[in-house]
C-alpha cells in the first residue's frame, strides 16, 4: 500500500500511530474478510467490529473526556477512513460509523447527553449506532421528511417511517430526525436519542443490496414511539443546523472513504498489469492500459487532495459546504471510474468473482448516492457560483 503524500501537512507521532493502525488492521484483519463479509450479504461481521473495538478503531474519532481515542479533527479522521477502506469500503464504513452518530449529538447535546450516550461507545464493548433521516419519500431533500414528532406529557410520541436506515435493527442507540412542526420544512426538524428497545419501535427485514453488504440497511417504522423530552437534542427546530453540520462532516469522510476504494482499485490493477504478460509484454507497457493507470492514480491524487482542503477547512471552524460536496462529488465518481477502470484492466477476470475489482465496481456506486447524490452536490456548488 502506497504512503500518503504527508509532506504537504506533516503527521503528528499521534496521527501517525492511528493512519499505521488503521493500515495494518485493513491488510490483516478487514481485506482477508472482505469477500466472504460481500457473500453473507446480510449479515453485520460481528467479529470485525469487535476486534476494532478492541484496538480503539471504533471510538478514535471521540473525545478523549468521554472515552474516545481523541481524534475528533476531520483531518485524522480522513486519513484513517482512507486506509480502512483502502482494505473494503463497506467495512471501513461500518467501523467508523458511530462518529455519525456522535457528530449531532457532540452538535446539539447537553453535557449530560453527550456523557450518557458517547461514553458508552468507548472501549471493547462499544454498542452500534444509527443515525435515522432518510425516509420512502425523502432522500437527500431532508427537510421534506414527514415522520411526525407530537408533543405529549413528558415528551414526544413519533410516528412514521425512515428508510435505507444503515446499522437499523443491529444498533442499540439512534439519532432519529422527526418533524416537531410538520409545515415549516427544515426548521420544523427535530433531533431525537433513542435506544433499540423503545416501545413503538419496529425494523423491517434487511433490505439486499447492490454492495457494501458489510452495512445492514432496514426500514424503521414508528407508531406512538415515546421519546421523553430530556432525549430531544437541542431546541425544537434545531435538529435540521445539526443534520446540515453532520452531512459536512460525513461528506468529508466519505470523501475519504471513496479515495480508499479508488486507491485499492488503482493498486491493484496496477500490480497485475505488471505481471500480465500480453503479445509478449507485461501490459503496463501498453499505452492504452499505461495511460489507464495514469488517468487512475492522477484522479485518486485529486480526491485525496480535494478531501484534504475540506477536512482542513471543517477543522479551521470555517464554512465548508461547498468544500465538502466537491469533495464527495469528486471522490465518489473518480471511486466509480477507477473500479470501472480496474474491472477492464483485469479484461474477463475482473469480472470474475475470483477477484476482488468487481465487488469494489459494486460497492463504489453507494458513494454517488448516500449523504446526497452527485446531482445534489452539484447542485450545492452551483449555489455558490
Amino acid at each position: 500500500m502506497s504512503d500518503l503524500p504527508t509532506e504537504l501537512v506533516p503527521l503528528s507521532d499521534e496521527q501517525r500511530a492511528v493512519v499505521d493502525l488503521a493500515r495494518s488492521f485493513a491488510a490483516e484483519e478487514i481485506r482477508p474478510r472482505a469477500r466472504a463479509v460481500d457473500e453473507a450479504d446480510v449479515e453485520t461481521p460481528w467479529d470485525l467490529w469487535r476486534k476494532a473495538a478492541e484496538v480503539g478503531i471504533t471510538g478514535f474519532m471521540l473525545p478523549e473526556e468521554y472515552g474516545g481515542g481523541g481524534f475528533t479533527d476531520v483531518f485524522t479522521q480522513c486519513l484513517v477512513q482512507e486506509e480502512l477502506c483502502v482494505g473494503d469500503l463497506g467495512i471501513g464504513n461500518l467501523l467508523c460509523s458511530n462518529g455519525f452518530f456522535a457528530d449531532p449529538v457532540l452538535a446539539l447535546g447537553t453535557e449530560e447527553q453527550k456523557r450518557a450516550w458517547l461514553t458508552p461507545l468507548a472501549g471493547p464493548d462499544t454498542p452500534m449506532t444509527s443515525l435515522a433521516t432518510t425516509e420512502p419519500g425523502s432522500g437527500s431533500d431532508a427537510a421534506s421528511i414527514t415522520t411526525a414528532a407530537t408533543r405529549t406529557e413528558g415528551g414526544y410520541l413519533l410516528n412514521g417511517q425512515k428508510a435505507w436506515i444503515s446499522n437499523a435493527g443491529e444498533a442499540e442507540q439512534y439519532v432519529v430526525f422527526a418533524k416537531t412542526e410538520p409545515t415549516r420544512r427544515a426548521r420544523g426538524v427535530s433531533a431525537f436519542l433513542l435506544r433499540k428497545d423503545t416501545e413503538g419501535l419496529t425494523f423491517g427485514e434487511p433490505m439486499r443490496k447492490m454492495g457494501q453488504r458489510a452495512i445492514v440497511c432496514r426500514e424503521l417504522f414508528f407508531s406512538d414511539a415515546f421519546v421523553p423530552e430530556e432525549n430531544r437534542l437541542g431546541d425544537e427546530g434545531q435538529g435540521f443546523a445539526g443534520l446540515m453540520r453532520t452531512f459536512d462532516i460525513s461528506r468529508a469522510v466519505l470523501g475519504a472513504a471513496a479515495t480508499g476504494v479508488a486507491r485499492a482499485a488503482y493498486e491493484y490493477a496496477r500490480d497485475y498489469a505488471r505481471t500480465r504478460v500480453q503479445f509478449g509484454k507485461p501490459i503496463i507497457e501498453h499505452q492504452a492500459v499505461a495511460f489507464r493507470l495514469a488517468d487512475m492514480r492522477t484522479r485518486v491524487e485529486q480526491a485525496r487532495l480535494m478531501t484534504w482542503r475540506a477536512a482542513r477547512r471543517l477543522d479551521a471552524g470555517l464554512d465548508a459546504t461547498t468544500e465538502a460536496a466537491m469533495a464527495k462529488l469528486t471522490a465518489s465518481e473518480t471511486a466509480a471510474y477507477c473500479t470501472w477502470a480496474a474491472v477492464q484492466t483485469l479484461g474477463g477476470w475482473g469480472y470474475s468473482r475470483e477477484f476482488p475489482v468487481e465487488q469494489w465496481m459494486r460497492d463504489a456506486k453507494l458513494e454517488e448516492i448516500e449523504e446526497g447524490t452527485s446531482d445534489i452536490m452539484r447542485l450545492i456548488i452551483s449555489r455558490s457560483l
